[in-house]
């Protein structure tokens, strides 16, 4: 609920803007009415220009300018706030100013050895290094962990052997059985002598993790820090730290979809069975997450990294494929991992499976998806059966029949909530993550991800994903519908979707 208000007082003062603007116009400005709204009508037609030649999702733009044509006035105020990307300028700064060591990674050989099998797939490693500045690395082990409950006890194990440093970055943290047992550990540790530093978002743990939390944390020797703190409306508000890691020596990391809260290990139950994936992953590729960890703790944290935690531990055990741990950024011109997922789309010839809460992509992604069905590729989506935000469910379900009518098989997992978030590509090629299927993970948020090729990770997720589909029930064509009504409402309800 404070969510929920805190998200109607944002736009609060638009509204407000707009009355008085009325009222002044009806009543102090009246002789001059036509002429001001003829001169705001051109304005408006400027700013609508300026928003149709900009690069940006379609989806995107066709709300701006719908919310703009209707309202100019807090519209146009609400871009500027909201919608522009120049007004997050101040958390680019802040990344900017950091220097980490260089990446002494050799990706070359790497991309070589991709190129000899799948020159195509080649192409697109190196288009996410480019993009991103983190390189593939040689895979060694990476466990896979098919729900939360599987995940906890490893983390907490792996806790226990630290002896240099610990790194925490989550969405959400909420005291309870997960968080309070990670953090006795954490006291400990930092009672004998390692570094332990935690960082969570401001709103995403705004109803589970106080600041009164976060001192109690400090005064155990923990570091806590809140990312992009919510004091005041600003334009960065909606530019969320939705990455989820644990690092611990630069020995092991921890990725996935499991926020430190009960309902991630099912330990209570909020939305039926909470079914969600994450991995272990060791050797030097948690080079990569000590890169992402450390580049914010130095730019948010007022704190600096110790250059000699980038030494990650080598492994010299056999390969087990190649992995590319990167993070995501809304303030990069390219959305990475939603022109990954495209790409690896339009490379599918089997099969393109997907887990993902939400499901309301952008046109781009949407035809791509339409597309790799169309040319006969086994395309799948596993989503949840019992929502955890009703709205937005019912918006996912708005994407539905396009979906389903170009071949794309839908799943819904009848025992409760999927927080999955992966992808399978042909059996060879995939990812597991953070990302969702939705507008504000793929655009606005951070986000870190970790593509993998020819790992033993993959046969695991595509297995589960089999297992998992056995308690789904598939929507077909038939079963959605098609009244004039819910046309009407799947249409508001796709315009809208960029702001869920």
């Amino acid at each position: 609920m404070n969510k929920i208000v805190r998200r109607v007082l944002t736009v609060l003062p638009a509204i407000l803007l707009q009355a008085l603007w009325l009222y002044l116009l009806f009543s102090w400005l009246a002789p001059w009415a036509t002429l001001i709204s003829a001169a705001l009508s051109v304005l408006s037609l400027i700013f609508v220009l300026y928003l149709i030649t900009k690069q940006d999702e379609s989806t995107y733009k066709i709300l701006w300018l719908l919310v703009i044509l209707t309202f100019p006035l807090p519209g146009a105020l609400l871009y500027l706030i909201f919608g522009n990307k120049r007004t997050t300028k101040p958390l680019k700064k802040k990344l900017e100013r950091v220097s980490l060591p260089e990446n002494k990674n050799e990706s070359s050989e790497i991309i070589n050895g991709i190129a000899a099998e799948d020159k195509r797939l080649a192409q697109t490693f190196s288009w996410v290094e480019n993009k991103t500045g983190f390189a593939p690395c040689v895979n060694r082990s990476a466990k896979y962990y098919a729900l939360g409950d599987d995940m906890f006890p490893d983390m907490l194990e792996e806790l226990k052997k630290a002896e240099k440093f610990i790194f925490v970055e989550y969405f959400i943290i909420e005291n309870g059985l997960m968080w309070d047992s990670m953090t006795e550990i954490l006291a400990e540790k930092a009672a004998n002598g390692v570094d332990v530093r935690v960082m969570y978002d401001d709103l995403g743990s705004i109803s589970t993790y106080t600041k009164k939390d976060a001192e109690a944390l400090r005064k155990k020797g923990v570091r806590c820090v809140s990312f992009n703190p919510l004091v005041t409306v600003k334009g960065t508000l909606n530019c969320r730290d939705h990455r989820k890691m644990l690092i611990i020596d630069g020995k092991v990391a921890f990725s996935g979809g499991v926020n430190l809260a009960d309902e991630y290990i099912n330990h209570i139950e909020k939305h039926g069975h909470w079914k969600d994936i994450g991995f272990k992953i060791t050797g030097e590729p948690v080079g990569n997450f000590v890169r992402m960890f450390a580049l914010f703790w130095n730019a948010f944290a007022g704190e600096t990294v110790p250059e000699e935690y980038f030494k990650t531990a080598l492994d010299s055990s056999a390969s087990d494929g190649i992995v590319l741990s990167y993070y995501d950024s809304p303030l990069r011109d390219d959305a990475v991992s939603n022109e990954l997922y495209i790409d690896l789309l339009s490379q599918a010839r089997e099969t393109a499976w997907f887990y993902t809460p939400y499901l309301m992509p952008g046109n781009a992604l949407l035809d791509a998806f339409v597309r790799a069905a169309r040319r006969g590729v086994d395309v799948r989506i596993i989503m949840p059966g019992v929502p955890d935000k009703k709205l937005v469910y019912r918006m996912s379900r708005s994407f539905y029949r396009v979906l389903l009518e170009a071949g794309v098989r839908i799943y819904e997992y009848t025992p409760g909530f999927v927080h999955a978030k992966a992808c399978v590509i042909d059996g060879r090629v995939g990812t597991v993550g953070t990302v969702n299927l939705d507008y504000r993970s793929l655009f606005l948020h951070f986000e870190n991800n970790s593509l993998f090729y020819r790992s033993e990770i993959l046969e695991k997720l595509s297995a589960d994903f089999e297992k998992t589909q056995e308690s789904c029930v598939e929507r077909t064509v038939e079963n959605v519908g098609q009244s004039f009504g819910k046309w009407l409402i799947d249409g508001v309800l796709r315009i809208f979707a960029p702001l869920c």
